[in-house]
């Protein structure tokens, strides 16, 4: 099975600088070509999914739905692949958590350990609930099937480093551009991962 796992196009709150969590944002004008470029990218240089799945909240949703009428193929629509809920953090611009959260401020910043915030998922819930969708998904699939996961970079962050057996702490060393591509492809001899945080069709790179 290769599974294409795609972050969403720049959101509302993703051009404002906003933490989003689970806050609903949509996406910008900017968000929804830049789903439009990719969908170009898989049409012409990938392989065309046989499934689109996505997280439920809009900036996800949209892009799994702009793909899924260019490329004719259906979305599932699934609240697991949300991200990670970041409890008071939601919806608040990066600088403003120095004067709100000083505690937290203080550990993001100088603490080896992920700062802990009020509200907060955690980490054992969210792992719990990804490998659940991506266990249905893979059961749902053959493995000569193409399928294409689009959710946020936290939630890919998490997925990939679950496919790639590493400890799956937070914050995941993997790094997501919007309406990034990244390529996994699963062997009965381990994952290979061919494709990370690639955005060439967003930064016009691909004729």
């Amino acid at each position: 099975m290769i599974l294409l796992l795609i972050r969403h196009g720049q959101s509302v709150a993703n051009s404002e600088g906003r933490l989003q969590g689970q806050f609903d944002s949509p996406l910008t004008e900017e968000g929804r070509d830049q789903a439009r470029a990719l969908a170009g990218r898989l049409a012409r240089h990938i392989e065309i999914p046989s499934a689109i799945y996505a997280s439920d909240l809009l900036r996800a949703a949209k892009t799994a739905e702009i793909l899924a009428a260019a490329l004719d193929v259906p979305v599932i629509l699934d609240a697991r692949l949300r991200e990670y809920d970041i409890g008071v953090l939601t919806n608040i611009v990066w600088r403003e958590i120095e004067t709100l959260y000083p505690d937290v401020w203080h550990d993001l910043h100088h603490s080896r350990e992920w700062a802990r915030i009020p509200g907060e998922e955690g980490t054992e819930a969210l792992h719990q609930r990804l490998e659940a969708a991506l266990n249905d998904i893979r059961a749902a699939h053959s493995d000569d099937e193409t399928v294409a996961i689009v959710s946020h970079g936290g939630s890919l962050g998490t997925i990939l480093a679950h496919l790639l057996g590493m400890d799956v702490n937070r914050p995941t060393p993997f790094r997501f551009g919007n309406a990034s591509l990244s390529i996994v492809e699963l062997h009965p001899r381990g994952p290979i991962l061919s494709c990370l945080n690639d955005t060439c069709h967003v930064d016009g790179e691909l004729s």
